[in-house]
């Protein structure tokens, strides 16, 4: 069975170093974030985590939710498992306190998240998506519906889920034909079905909120025609108690390549009763608030799954002994195969994403704190802007390289790894979905090149890129950090080049821009990466220079960022050539010659 620790130590390394979020304790939400109450939060969190979600993720995979006459059963523990982070108050982190929530900042919800995810993916998603949930509700409800909704959502006695995929549509939401009719007394009754939906219908919680895309009778067509509803499973009473059953239904599971423990399924409205949220034909807009939420969270889960996946490859390699290293006495005993270079370069590989993209999660989580906590309007809309710029970057970046640090974790095992005991496998599976939620990852790629690029006229990016440019500067002060600092300022010139060509195709050439999108999106991630070791090079060769913290943690760092800069980073140059390249040699053939 595999094992999971919770990186606690490199968690309170990035918030109290790196970021170092105890600045900012002029807001409310990060008053009280000493680096003391910030190691208790995480090694609290890494407790439930590890002692109860992950004892639980490969008995779940194995057992699966059961469908029966239209209710869903989790497997066995579950239900336990969920009380004991409800009761533990870790739902409703950094929900709003007067609708019952925490008031945690979010870069330290979602810190957790990343254990969550890293312990037993398919348990987080029923504590993730009410997050979501609540984030929609929040914005656009009434103040009836928070009053009602959102304290039962942050205590977890009540759980969300999101209703937006149809089989005719998939992620083109703007054919979605679910429809929504006026009952004549202010609420409405849907009616169609939808597929792929998670976490709709289970046993876990009292009653579930559900968020649903439906069309209005006088919708225009398209996505400008959607409206959000909410559709509880349970229609509460007179004292918001859940009562009668609402007409919402599951009609099946789906039978999923993985996260088998979290049910996706088709689900059916026949008349359903529901509210509607925000305002008429404006659902598109209301569920962005979700999506955009969601999104950090997948980031996140790929991130989590890389760092379980590598922590058991590592273990492995040092414990299974096969062949002989390079250059050792030819009739000697077998030795551990962490010492072939090839496992080594698979293992720095996972890690040093790993180690990068944690600083970079965070740092776009306390971007999204800032949009909505500081004082300044201006700093409001600055952080909001940054935050929009490098989610779809986070989104798809994290969730390929974690897709890619369970197949390396795999190939590490050898044949063991293609063994369920050993539960690599059951990570390959389980993170695949990630590339393909809250928009494909080309989606995604689309969604940076059309719109974020052009975010405040191209100045968020511009403004990016020149303080990822003064972090490369500021390092050559610091010798130990200053080969970091070179190697970002080439990769930077290369994401420039890339930036100034797909500005001049957006609009002039829109298939070109698309051609080149994808490249260009793994582009920009590696170079953010790469700026976070730069940050991380920089804080550490410090503290050696100072000789304060843990000398063996620092000098790990660094020769697991070198790695990144020297053997990572580089892709860039090949990738700014692709992106250049648009789409020539892609368009060419006839559908039908594939």
């Amino acid at each position: 069975m595999p094992t999971y620790a919770a990186p606690v130590d490199d968690l309170a390394y990035v918030l109290t170093q790196v970021l170092e979020v105890q600045r900012l304790a002029n807001l409310p939400a990060y008053a009280d974030l000493s680096p003391d109450f910030i190691q208790d939060f995480l090694r609290g969190a890494a407790d439930i985590c590890e002692g109860v979600a992950q004892p639980l993720n490969q008995p779940g995979d194995s057992e699966g939710c059961r469908w029966e006459n239209g209710s869903v059963f989790t497997p066995q523990g579950f239900r336990q498992a969920y009380k004991a982070f409800a009761d533990g108050g870790w739902i409703g982190l950094a929900f709003d306190p007067d609708h019952g929530g925490k008031g945690l900042p979010g870069v330290l919800a979602e810190s957790f998240y990343e254990m969550l995810a890293g312990a037993n993916l398919a348990f987080s998603g029923y504590i993730e998506l009410s997050e979501a949930v609540f984030t929609a509700i929040a914005a656009h409800g009434t103040d009836a519906q928070k009053r009602l909704y959102l304290p039962k959502l942050a205590s977890g006695e009540w759980t969300g889920a999101m209703h937006l995929t149809e089989a005719h549509a998939g992620s083109d939401l703007g054919r979605v034909r679910t429809r929504a009719e006026p009952a004549g007394d202010g609420s409405y009754r849907l009616h169609g079905s939808k597929i792929f939906i998670t976490n709709a219908e289970h046993d876990l919680a009292d009653n579930i909120v559900n968020l649903v895309l439906a069309r209005l009778p006088d919708g225009p067509p398209g996505a400008r025609g959607l409206s959000l509803f909410l559709v509880p499973k349970h229609l509460p009473d007179a004292d918001g108690n859940p009562g009668a059953r609402n007409a919402v239904h599951c009609a099946s599971l789906e039978h999923k390549m993985g996260l088998r423990a979290a049910p996706t399924g088709v689900i059916v409205y026949e008349g359903a009763v529901g509210e509607l949220v925000g305002q008429p034909h404006r659902g598109l807009q209301a569920m962005f608030t979700m999506v955009n939420d969601a999104r950090l969270g997948v980031a996140l889960q790929g991130l989590g799954i890389a760092e379980v996946a590598c922590q058991n490859a590592a273990h492995y390699a040092r414990e299974r002994h096969q062949g002989r290293v390079p250059g050792a006495d030819a009739g000697g005993e077998a030795q551990p195969i962490i010492g072939h270079p090839d496992v080594r370069a698979m293992l720095l590989t996972q890690r040093s994403f790993i180690d990068g993209a944690r600083a970079l999660g965070l740092w776009v989580a306390m971007q999204i704190d800032l949009s909505r906590l500081h004082p300044d309007p201006d700093e409001r809309r600055r952080a909001d802007e940054r935050a929009a710029l490098l989610t779809p970057v986070i989104k798809a970046h994290f969730t390929d390289r974690g897709s890619e640090a369970a197949n390396l974790a795999l190939q590490c095992h050898g044949g063991h790894g293609f063994i369920r005991e050993y539960g690599i496998e059951q990570f390959v599976r389980d993170v695949r979905v990630t590339q393909l939620y809250e928009g494909t990852n080309g989606i995604q790629a689309l969604d940076l090149v059309r719109r974020k690029l052009a975010l405040d006229e191209g100045r968020t990016l511009a403004a990016l890129l020149d303080e990822m440019a003064d972090a490369a500067v500021r390092s050559r002060a610091v010798p130990a950090a200053a080969c970091f600092g070179a190697a970002l300022e080439s990769a930077l010139a290369d994401l420039r080049r890339a930036t100034d060509w797909m500005n001049g195709q957006v609009g002039a050439a829109p298939v070109e821009a698309a051609g080149g999108a994808t490249d260009y999106l793994r582009l920009f991630g590696l170079v953010a990466v790469g700026w976070m070791w730069v940050r991380m090079a920089t804080v550490s060769a410090r503290a050696l220079d100072a000789g304060s913290g843990d000398p063996a943690f620092h000098r790990r760092k660094l020769a697991v960022g070198r790695f990144y800069m020297d053997r990572t980073l580089p892709e860039t140059a090949l990738l700014a050539r692709r992106v250049a390249r648009g789409a020539e040699g892609i368009m060419e053939l006839d559908a039908a010659a594939f």
